[in-house]
């Protein structure tokens, strides 16, 4: 079982003496630089010149600087781009400004853990990984909450990375929740699994299997998207708040006897053996080289990919039952303002 922090645990006087650089100010991003400043950390905020960031940032309240500006200005880098630019903007920009002492953050390990990201001798290398999109790291933070964090060190340079990681955290509000151990190695393997077999991967196979199948045989596609999609958030939402065997109180019992008795034949030993099949690509850093290969290439294939998912006759029809629920859509906006960018 994991450690877990709370506010006693961490030193708040460690974080308050860095001088700290968020790279990036997308979901994460605006999130980690807004809830430091408010905490009292000495925060910049590095982006690259001409980014559509910098006018957001610098309305928040903070101040901008490029990239190699931030992190020779700073001894705590936080590294908060996408993945796949991770590696190129540290080794141009964020590696030849690092000094002996410094802290060089994720709060994602993909690029530490495939070697995308090597840092010299002498420089902390520590993960501090809220469990929630940024806007909710955000939002429960000014209401005196917090998201709970994973914290892992793969380099202790200066005896005390993981000290300074949950003080981190702690500034961040992810000490109110609970800080968790971890290993870049864990929360990478982990995180790359559960997105490609259950949230993302294997859900959204799931659900357009379901609604071909019911279309397929001739039932109207309206009902197959109620049933395969619109109805999912109920169920999940249950899960969310009562586990797996609180959602089977909260439904029908015949709902629960059919779960019971076919959700094994749908999910069978075939589909596990693909998952470990798919963790083992993971393990071995075979997606990483493809994905990162992809990306490297122009991206043809993930494109092409994106664009049939986009074309499949469950978003059209999804599209059209949601301008009938206008509810759905309340608040989205505001959500998306804070989503992306770098």
């Amino acid at each position: 079982m994991a450690n877990v922090y709370y506010e006693k645990d961490a030193d708040s006087s460690i974080i308050a003496g860095r001088k700290v650089a968020v790279l990036g100010y997308g979901s994460q991003g605006h999130a980690h630089a807004l809830n430091l400043k408010e905490s009292g950390v000495d925060v910049r905020v590095g982006l690259r010149e001409g980014s559509s960031s910098r006018a957001k940032a610098e309305e928040a309240g903070l101040r901008v600087l490029d990239v190699a500006s931030a992190t020779a200005e700073a001894d705590l880098i936080m590294m908060l781009l996408p993945d796949t630019e991770i590696g190129p903007v540290y080794n141009a920009e964020v590696a030849p400004n690092l000094s002996a002492g410094d802290a060089l953050f994720f709060a994602h390990g993909f690029n530490v853990r495939f070697g995308y990201v090597k840092a010299p001798e002498g420089v902390d290398v520590a993960m501090v990984a809220p469990k929630g999109p940024g806007h909710l790291v955000r939002r429960t933070y000014t209401e005196g909450g917090g998201v709970p964090c994973l914290i892992a060190v793969a380099q202790d340079a200066s005896g005390s990375a993981k000290a300074l990681a949950l003080s981190y955290a702690d500034a961040i509000g992810g000490s109110r929740a609970g800080v968790l151990d971890t290993t870049f190695e864990e929360e990478t393997e982990t995180d790359l699994f559960g997105e490609q077999v259950v949230l993302c991967g294997g859900l959204t196979a799931l659900v357009q299997a379901g609604f071909e199948t019911l279309v397929e045989a001739g039932y109207q596609p309206e009902s197959a998207y109620f049933e395969c999609l619109h109805e999912l958030k109920l169920i999940v939402d249950l899960m969310y708040e009562q586990g797996i065997a609180g959602m089977r109180y909260s439904i029908s019992t015949t709902a629960e006897y059919g779960d019971l008795t076919r959700g094994p034949r749908v999910i069978n030993a075939a589909v596990k053996a693909e998952m470990k099949k798919i963790l083992g690509e993971i393990q071995s850093g075979e997606f990483a080289t493809e994905f990162v290969g992809e990306v490297a290439s122009g991206g043809a294939n993930f494109t092409a990919l994106r664009e049939a998912g986009k074309a499949h006759q469950i978003e059209t029809v999804g599209a059209e039952l949601r301008g009938m629920m206008p509810w759905i859509s309340a608040g989205k906006a505001k959500v998306e303002d804070i989503s992306g960018g770098d």
